[in-house]
């Protein structure tokens, strides 16, 4: 094979993607509503103007070779770079243009107010949508269906954005009322040992509950099936029938906003400017 340019269609990079991902012709090419014939050429196409070969393939089994699964990464990430640019763009142009922000139902500690009022006074501000979701906040930024998100460092992934830190917070366990641990001044994380940790979607054992939002997980603290670890502020949200004990040893957690790198747009830079503004206005 010898190499031709460096230019490949989204189109051939969304062939190849179902190809490796189904390690099958046919099955890829009816996941694509395409004929078969074609789709061989086009991966052939695509290898030729590569100048390198991406699957190995004879009459029963098709595999990546190890171009291949640097392609299968890279088209990944290129074709959500796509999808992402594309929402971002049919926003920007809406008669109407709006900032998305994606936040956890009582998790922005109890910033927001303050937030989308000293943006609303900011000059030329747009329209705030608020969007809520406990654990897709980030990638709903990477994959542009929000401009930017409130998000909790160290535990969630903060891979390919910008950050600007509002608050940082101790934590507290969330139990039970009548729990046995309930009426401690101060736990430590040794205290927690042996007590039912919550388990969301992405890793959850079968037989066990699967909690798609915070407000699953208090319902579940109060039955007496998890105990939560959640930034202090959280407290003055709790339900009657659970409360909040600090815990002394527990990592703080740090409250950010967070947006695409490398973004350009004018309205989301002076939203940031605002939401560190609020954040430094409400430290004691």
């Amino acid at each position: 094979m010898t190499p031709g340019d460096d230019t490949v269609e989204t189109r051939e990079l969304a062939y190849f993607v179902a190809v490796a991902e189904e390690l099958h012709f046919g099955r890829a090419a009816r996941r694509l509503g395409i004929a078969q014939p074609p789709l061989s050429r086009a991966i052939q196409q695509l290898e030729r103007r590569l100048g390198v070969r991406l699957l190995e393939r004879d009459h029963r089994t098709v595999t990546l070779t190890d171009a291949g699964a640097t392609l299968l990464r890279e088209g990944h990430t290129a074709l959500a770079a796509v999808s992402a640019a594309v929402r971002r763009t049919r926003r920007a142009g809406r008669s109407e243009p709006s900032l998305v922000l994606a936040a956890k139902p009582g998790g922005d500690a109890d910033l927001l107010p303050e937030i989308l009022a000293a943006y609303a006074a900011t000059p030329g501000a747009l329209p705030v949508d608020i969007v809520f979701s406990a654990r897709e906040r980030g990638a709903m930024v990477r994959d542009g269906r929000a401009d930017a998100a409130l998000l909790h460092a160290p535990r969630e992934d903060l891979t390919g954005l910008a950050v600007e830190e509002l608050l940082v917070e101790s934590q507290v366990a969330v139990l039970p009322r009548g729990h046995r641990l309930a009426g401690r001044a101060e736990l430590s994380m040794a205290d927690l040992d042996g007590e039912p940790l919550p388990r969301w979607p992405s890793a959850v054992p079968e037989g066990f509950s699967r909690i798609a939002e915070s407000g699953q997980l208090m319902h579940l603290v109060a039955l007496g099936r998890a105990v939560a670890v959640v930034p202090e502020s959280i407290r003055a949200n709790l339900r009657h029938d659970v409360v909040g004990v600090p815990v002394a040893d527990a990592p703080p957690t740090t409250l950010v906003l967070a947006w695409p790198q490398n973004t350009r747009s004018r309205a989301l830079a002076a939203f940031v400017r605002a939401a560190a503004e609020a954040a430094r206005l409400s430290r004691p």
